[in-house]
Order: structure tokens, then sequence, then C-alpha cells
């Protein structure tokens, strides 16, 4: 079983920075990548950025140059950092896994979200 645990999120001015931080616990034999997502009331989770285990990141469009993924292999903890705020931004952010037992079956973990609300 893993466990993760999101923090960081809160209210930000536009423009403002914030960063969010996922702690993962428990038993796993090897983590693929770990990653972001967000949903808005309304519309469909979609993903904000990945980080696999050798370091390579993925990022949508609209986070490009704004949002940074970062990881600290040995405290097992992602990190996202949010710079320039829209208020587009403003959804609930979740952790995800991905992650392989010693026998090579997939399994896919989620936090229980964050909130991020970008108001003036």
């Amino acid at each position: 079983q893993v466990q993760l645990v999101e923090s960081g999120g809160g209210l930000v001015q536009p423009g403002g920075s914030l960063c969010l931080s996922c702690a993962a616990s428990g038993v796993i034999f090897r983590i693929i990548a770990m990653g972001w997502y967000r949903q808005a009331p309304g519309k469909a989770r979609e993903l904000v950025a990945s980080i696999t285990s050798s370091g390579s990141t993925n990022y949508a469009d609209s986070m490009k140059g704004r949002f940074t993924i970062s990881r600290d292999n040995v405290r097992n903890t992602v990190y996202l950092q949010m710079n320039s705020l829209k208020l587009e931004d403003t959804a609930v952010y979740y952790c995800n896994a991905d992650s392989n037992d010693l026998v090579g079956r997939n399994f896919n973990f989620w936090g229980q979200g964050t909130q991020v609300t970008v108001s003036s």
C-alpha cells in the first residue's frame, strides 16, 4: 500500500506563488513516475506535470514556464512550484504515483487533493 499526502495549497493573489508538496509512504518496490493533476468544478481532471524516476519531466502547455515539478527521492516527496498564478489555475490539485511491485504489476495511487484558490 502507498499513501500520498498533499500539502501547501491555499489562497493566493494573481501573479503570486505557491509550492505544493506530496509525500509518499508505504511499501513500494518501484515508482515509475509521480505527477500532479488538477480538477476545477465542472471540468475533467487534467495533467499538470509529471516526473519519472530518472528525472524526466512533462508539463501541460499552459503550465510551461510557470510551474516546476521536482522530487526528493530520499524523502519520497514530489513538489510543484507554481509561479505567476492565474485565476484559471484555481482547482483541487491531486498527487499521483505510478508504480510497479516486485513482480512487475502496475499500480496507480492518488492523494486526497489540496485546494488552490487564485483570487484578488
